[in-house]
């Protein structure tokens, strides 16, 4: 379980996070929904322990990631996969080496069991026997595969993601929600995916919570927040347009 408690974050005067408070059950996949600058990607770092909350506490599996020192956190991030917003593969890396760059860093296998790891993870995203290829010469949803597969090429009890299909079409962003769904039903992982594409996530989400200006005003089923009343979370589920957000 992934639990977050009174999370406030601040950056000069603008109140990030404003007192949020989630709860992601084990194995489940919780797709965070909202507007543009609502807070998503920082809560998401602070879960991840990249970004320390200035006030709250954040918990995975009963063990705290904020408040703790640098190998009380490693210890947990070695735990976790995470899909960055713009792919975050390394240029100078091929392809096999930006998926094999956990195993090498958190691993001490031989690089044929690397090799042989790596080989498997783009079988699975059906990118087979790019290995020597260099990331600028793959299309946006092959970066975003190649993302998929460094993430989960531990099998970490954690995944987040990112927007992992922003920028491209629908027919691809299917693929990719259906995979990111195989890989955590392969693992029994606990997911958290941050998305805009509502109708994409919804389709493979557990629970859904929205934020809106820093804050938390919807935790529920997928089907809670399709019937929602919250004018926010209904204008943002059925993308109506009739007034800002």
């Amino acid at each position: 379980m992934i639990r977050a408690r009174n999370i406030r974050k601040r950056f000069g005067d603008n109140a990030a996070l404003d007192g949020v408070s989630i709860e992601v059950p084990r194995a489940c996949i919780y797709a965070l929904i909202g507007p543009g600058a609502a807070g998503k990607s920082i809560l998401l770092k602070v879960i991840a322990g990249l970004i320390e909350p200035d006030e709250g506490d954040v918990e995975v599996d009963g063990q705290p990631m904020t408040g703790v020192d640098d190998a009380a956190r490693l210890a947990l991030q070695r735990r976790m996969g995470m899909l960055f917003q713009n792919y975050a593969l390394f240029d100078f890396m091929t392809v096999g080496e930006n998926i094999a760059f956990p195993l090498r860093r958190l691993t001490d296998l031989d690089d044929a069991v690397i090799r042989e790891k790596v080989a498997e993870r783009l079988g699975r995203m059906a990118l087979p026997g790019i290995e020597d290829r260099e990331p600028k010469s793959l299309s946006g949803g092959q970066k975003k595969r190649i993302g998929v597969a460094r993430a989960t090429i531990t099998h970490p009890e954690v995944l987040l993601y990112d927007e992992p299909t922003a920028g491209l079409d629908p027919v691809t962003s299917q693929k990719i929600y259906d995979l990111l769904r195989e890989e955590q039903r392969a693992d029994g992982a606990t997911a958290i995916v941050i998305s805009s594409d509502v109708k994409g996530v919804l389709t493979i989400a557990d629970r859904v919570g929205m934020l809106h200006r820093g804050r938390l005003i919807f935790d529920g089923t997928v089907e809670e927040a399709r019937t929602s009343t919250i004018p926010e979370v209904k204008q943002f589920v059925h993308g109506l347009t009739e007034g800002p957000l």
